[in-house]
């Protein structure tokens, strides 16, 4: 499994159209095939700054979705309400404790 994290840093004003923006695309994200986790998280501290968080089955899916008319629709309209550079991360589980 292929955890993949983004952290994005929003213009005040473009947080709200950014929230509509997931709002609308998360379940067509959601149900891409390999997508079996998505969730979006917001900073504590800065209310610019939000997360995805999502798990996929490979790392081909992944880039599939990446590659995806889905991925450049939302991304070409996300990355326009930036504040600064965006950070990804695609990432295995190592160790787990429960």
């Amino acid at each position: 499994m292929i955890i993949r994290i983004v952290r994005m840093h929003f213009t005040e004003a473009g947080v709200e159209e950014f929230l509509q923006i997931f709002d609308h695309h998360k379940t067509a994200i959601r149900n891409f095939p390999g997508c079996s986790h998505l969730q979006l998280l917001k900073d504590v501290d800065d209310s610019t700054t939000y997360t995805t968080l999502s798990h996929w089955d490979k790392r081909e899916s992944l880039e599939s979705y990446r590659k995806s008319e889905l991925f450049g629709e939302v991304w070409r309209r996300v990355k326009t309400l930036f504040s600064g550079r965006s950070q990804a991360f695609s990432l295995e589980r190592f160790i787990e404790m429960d």
